[in-house]
């Protein structure tokens, strides 16, 4: 079937999305590695009826206003903090994105760096390679404990809640701080629900954030909420590297007033090499992949790609960010 329609695909991550998108429509794609430069995104809004996108790809105002033909842009996300959602809705153009799928890798990697942090189990791999492994000698490797502890949960969606499920099997309390109280997690996982983010951070040996970032949790924890921790206490960052205040993070850090962190998210991306965080031994840094599995990439490129084929040929939409529109 080709619907005569034309599909900008900005990276060749998915084969099986694009042979999907191929049987319906014209496809044109991005052969690298690296993001296509904004003026290519420009050109092609001009050009396609539809974009399949990674969520490092700018869809701001000058993209949508320089649309033409663009009807549907599908990110292969959930966040949508790199998409200008208001400017797309006045220009008429649908925005899918794709959840429901990348949450349990998201909270298997989230609580893997728990882990990780806490039993300082890449600082000892780090040490052996560096053949520094002389002796049987576990003083310079002493960690702290997980099970036990306290996890504070910035944000319980589905994410935050995978993860507390998870958190749950180490006998561990979990507080959490969200816009709304939720009474079924509580009721099913004893979850404990904090109204002030103040109390949580006071209170957590391990915080984990999982919220969107926006105008409202831009920054969320910058250096007086870092004040709050305890010393002892550890900072996880799966969701968006701009939720945190990376330079009173940085600060935090070296003068100890929070223990560790793992981010699995900075801002900006990547981190510059150089960047103070990357060589301290208390931070972990990985390269945004905590929703990296090969089944979940495979899936969420394929919901990307269906979002497109659907709205097309059955004029809807498997998940829509301005539903709206199609009113």
């Amino acid at each position: 079937m080709n619907l005569n329609k034309k599909v900008f695909v900005s990276r060749p991550i998915v084969p099986d999305a694009i042979d999907k998108l191929k049987s319906f429509f014209q496809v044109e794609v991005w052969n690298e590695t690296t993001p296509p430069p904004k003026s290519v995104l420009i050109e092609k809004s001009v050009e396609c009826d539809a974009f399949m996108i990674e969520a490092n790809d700018p869809i701001d105002f000058d993209v949508i206003n320089a649309a033409k033909k663009l009807k549907i842009v599908s990110t292969r996300a959930v966040g949508y903090d790199n998409i200008d959602l208001s400017s797309a809705t006045e220009k008429g153009i649908l925005i899918g994105n794709t959840p429901g799928i990348l949450h349990e890798s998201c909270a298997d990697f989230a609580m893997g760096l728990i882990l990780t942090l806490g039993r300082r189990i890449s600082y000892s791999h780090h040490n052996v390679l560096k053949g520094n492994w002389k002796v049987f000698d576990q003083t310079p490797y002493l960690g702290t404990d997980v099970h036990g502890k306290t996890l504070g949960l910035l944000g319980v969606g589905m994410i935050g809640s995978a993860v507390a499920k998870r958190a749950s099997g180490f006998n561990m309390k979990i507080i959490y701080h969200s816009r709304s109280r939720k009474i079924d997690l509580e009721n099913q996982l004893g979850l404990i629900w904090k109204s002030s983010l103040d109390e949580m951070l006071q209170e957590s040996d391990y915080v984990s954030i999982h919220v969107p970032l926006n105008d409202d949790t831009k920054k969320i924890i910058g250096k007086r909420e870092l004040d709050l921790m305890r010393s002892d206490s550890f900072l996880i960052n799966t969701s968006r590297g701009g939720t945190i205040d990376q330079l009173a993070l940085t600060n935090a850090l070296k003068t100890h007033q929070i223990s560790g962190a793992a981010l699995d998210v900075t801002d900006p991306e990547p981190i510059a090499h150089d960047d103070p965080l990357v060589s301290m031994e208390n931070v972990i840094i990985t390269p945004h992949i905590s929703s990296a599995s090969a089944a979940t990439l495979r899936n969420m490129g394929i919901m990307a790609a269906d979002n497109i084929i659907h709205f097309f040929t059955e004029g809807k939409m498997l998940a829509c960010l301005n539903p709206e529109l199609m009113s």
